[in-house]
């Protein structure tokens, strides 16, 4: 069985990590079964087979790969009579223009506005790690970084537009049916909405309508994963 290293807070069912939710969703779109294995930020030298120290980590067999999108091209070259990922050289180049969006417009915006309540659920022995780490990379206390996201939360959802025009108009990103571009925004809405009861959407955006349909995918993965209602 396939194993993935899987961030996880001071629960372990509590798993957070936007990139390992990638991985879990593309895993599942494929019917691969595979073992999750909790990891903590200092937990480095449980990984350091990987030469770095980040999840997801997937392991198969005697191979390992590391980072989100590297993991997805190798399950799709290696697993290619399983549903495809990308529908096709094109859905590939798409995946890689949503995953650096994601990454590059969302995820801020996302950080920004929670990064206090992860915090709260990290474990003990990671707490002085995130703390510091993350105040020097905002220059400020965490507790500030987070006091303006009822107006953060505003620019956020106006950012999301060509994300609204679009579900306005197909079920998923994929189109009929969800593709890995689908699992890389769903990432990051899911990264929130299990350390966070912030309330990133409103009920009749057509992103939120988007996002339930995520969750119920693959027995409801996503949904029943431990977190707070969206």
């Amino acid at each position: 069985m396939l194993k993935l290293y899987d961030l996880a807070g001071a629960e372990n069912d509590r798993r957070f990590s936007p990139y390992c939710w990638r991985i879990k969703m593309a895993l599942a779109h494929k019917g691969l079964e595979v073992e999750t294995i909790p990891w903590r930020f200092t937990d480095k030298d449980v990984i350091a087979f990987s030469k770095q120290g980040r999840v997801p980590v997937l392991v198969d067999g005697d191979q390992w790969v590391n980072d989100s999108w590297a993991i997805a091209d190798y399950l799709e070259a290696t697993y290619p009579e399983t549903p495809s990922l990308f529908g096709g050289p094109s859905g590939r180049a798409l995946s890689r223009f949503h995953a650096n969006w994601v990454d590059a417009v969302m995820s801020p915006f996302l950080f920004k506005m929670v990064v206090v309540d992860i915090f709260r659920h990290v474990d003990p022995k990671d707490r002085d790690y995130f703390r510091k780490s993350r105040e020097e990379r905002f220059g400020k206390p965490l507790e500030d970084v987070v006091v303006d996201r009822d107006k953060d939360v505003v620019a956020f959802r106006e950012a999301l537009a060509p994300l609204r025009l679009t579900l306005r108009a197909q079920p998923f990103l994929g189109g009929e049916r969800p593709l890995y571009a689908d699992y890389v925004v769903l990432g990051g809405f899911q990264w929130c909405r299990c350390i966070s009861d912030f309330k990133l959407l409103e009920p009749n955006d057509p992103i939120y309508a988007w996002r339930q349909r995520m969750l119920e995918l693959f027995g409801g993965l996503a949904g029943k994963a431990k977190g707070y209602p969206v």
